[in-house]
């Protein structure tokens, strides 16, 4: 799945800050995710995706217990190859290096899915 960035939300002691976390050196990247096609008995079809989760770097650690797979660019390629060794796949499920991430607060107008414009992800002043 190609992202520029994801969005968490820090809880603290009486709101939730969204926080908008993004690599500092690739505008683009991939999470390791999993798409499947279900096909009910009457033959239509469900077509699902899952982004695959791991435990958080020490950047996502004080926000959130969990973090997106984020996969290496050199990774990309083999992740989408059929016939991947288990293992092999499995030694990518990692945090991402911390010191490649940056994280900052941004408005709570990313709080309403119908607000979709570039100033959800600019960074609010300190």
């Amino acid at each position: 799945m190609p992202a520029s960035g994801f969005f968490e939300w820090q809880k603290l002691p009486h709101e939730k800050l969204p926080l908008f976390i993004h690599l500092t050196d690739q505008p683009l990247f991939a999470f390791a995710g999993l798409y499947e096609v279900w096909k009910a008995r009457d033959g239509t079809e469900l077509r699902t995706y899952t982004i695959i989760t791991t435990e958080p770097n020490d950047l996502m650690a004080p926000i959130h217990n969990r973090m997106p797979v984020i996969l290496p660019r050199q990774l990309e390629e083999q992740w989408l190859q059929p016939g991947t060794d288990i293992d092999q796949l499995k030694a990518m499920l990692v945090p991402f290096p911390p010191e490649q991430m940056e994280a900052y607060p941004v408005s709570k107008l990313v709080n309403n899915p119908s607000n979709n414009s570039p100033e959800i992800i600019e960074p609010l002043p300190l």
